[in-house]
């Protein structure tokens, strides 16, 4: 078997679709399947090619677009026709090839694809791009794709929902994260529901069994009774950060000795000034190294994801992996990632122009963890177990096996 997995240089490519292809890549090797990614759009300035762990990397530059060509999709067709025309001549073994492809945006590659090659077509559905626009809300959706006269808005997200839907058609099989997915490519996107298989992300464990805390403590000057609150993500709005700056004020009235951790990139002026006025227990790390982001799972006492909209939720993962107690909200793919026995949940308030938190309730919610220990830690202990039966990196790779050869049956 032949498997070409497909990446892209963009903001998914360093967050969730990234981690996918190298938690991907990772499982598979010393599976008998002959594995290589492609990755377009690559900031190399040449084609390149090099082996990495077992592993072909090919990386394919964009193109210089001019103003000779008529319009901008027409740049992207020849590019797409281009990259596949390349490899025709590089791919040699050709016998039970799948193209893996990662962003809808791939619709014109994935008929170049099917055109020049005896291929099986699969592709992942992380998100849906209209839940970063208008976040958990299906009955704003449905709203939107029946209106008749759209503003620009509801025209940018009904072309959008479009051009999804014929990507995912094109497909000879649809891997999803969740069953809130699933149902949306049967309902919405009229997909055949045996085209389509539940497959949950995994990862590698990177648990350490006996973390030295209070080294970890000195090393980032924390001090051993301050109680870490932790939040790993983007800092966006879709992942509710305003809201747990608010709450956390509220956790502060009464649990004075705590501390509010975000890790990631992002727009950080709106939480500058929602925070301004308790700026001094709340630490914004930036964008960190995956060790570093380790050590913080190793130190917190209580993790936070306050999610809009989560398609699947890697973070949720990673700090069950981590044997931390969460607080989540209750949306899309993260409610069905984090269960009642390892986490508290909130609802999202769901209006019919927008998406809110509780950010009272998100405060009660913390408060509790924070005092109540012995339930927290019992928490902690099964999702660290969740997490060991559901999103390991065997099951997961033991799982797509599964879907490639049946794919090529």
């Amino acid at each position: 078997m032949n498997l070409y997995i497909f990446n892209q240089t963009r903001r998914g490519s360093l967050f969730g679709v990234g981690t996918y292809i190298r938690e991907l890549t990772t499982a598979l090797k010393g599976s008998e399947i002959n594995v290589c990614v492609v990755n377009l759009i690559s900031d190399r300035p040449q084609i390149h090619i090099e082996r990495i762990d077992g592993i072909d990397h090919w990386y394919f530059p964009l193109a210089i677009f001019d103003q000779r060509t008529i319009s901008h999709q027409e740049q992207w067709d020849l590019y797409y026709r281009n990259v596949v025309y390349l490899l025709k001549l590089h791919i040699n073994d050709r016998k039970n090839l799948i193209f893996h492809l990662n962003f809808f945006e791939s619709g014109k590659l994935a008929e170049e694809l099917k055109d020049a090659f005896d291929c099986k077509l699969i592709t992942v559905t992380h998100f849906f791009d209209w839940g970063f626009a208008i976040y958990d809300n299906p009955q704003r959706l449905c709203h939107i794709l029946k209106e008749k006269h759209p503003d620009a808005f509801e025209e940018k997200l009904q072309r959008t929902f479009e051009e999804e839907k014929l990507y995912y058609l094109k497909m000879d099989h649809v891997i999803c994260l969740s069953d809130y997915m699933k149902e949306f490519l049967c309902r919405d996107y009229g997909l055949d529901i045996t085209k389509i298989s539940l497959i949950p992300n995994g990862l590698s464990d990177m648990f350490d069994v006996s973390p030295d805390i209070e080294r970890l403590r000195k090393k980032w000057n924390l001090s051993s009774q301050e109680k870490i609150i932790l939040f790993a993500g983007r800092i966006d709005e879709v992942k509710g950060v305003i809201y747990l700056i608010k709450a956390f004020r509220e956790v502060l009235k009464t649990n004075k000795d705590c501390r509010l951790i975000m890790a990631g990139s992002g727009d950080y002026d709106k939480c500058f000034q929602e925070c301004k006025d308790i700026c001094s227990k709340i630490t914004f790390t930036g964008l960190l190294k995956k060790d570093d982001l380790h050590e913080l799972y190793q130190m917190a006492d209580i993790g936070v994801i306050p999610s809009l909209f989560e398609p699947f939720g890697y973070v949720a993962v990673e700090m069950m992996m981590h044997n931390l107690p969460v607080v989540v909200t209750a949306t899309s793919g993260l409610d069905e990632v984090v269960d009642d026995t390892c986490g508290l949940k909130i609802p999202l308030t769901i209006f019919p122009d927008c998406v809110e938190i509780d950010s009272k309730l998100l405060s009660e919610k913390i408060i509790y963890l924070l005092e109540h220990p012995t339930e927290a830690k019992l928490m902690g202990d099964n999702g660290r177990r969740r997490y060991l039966y559901n999103y390991s990196s065997k099951i997961f790779c033991n799982n797509m096996l599964r879907i490639y050869k049946t794919i090529c049956l």
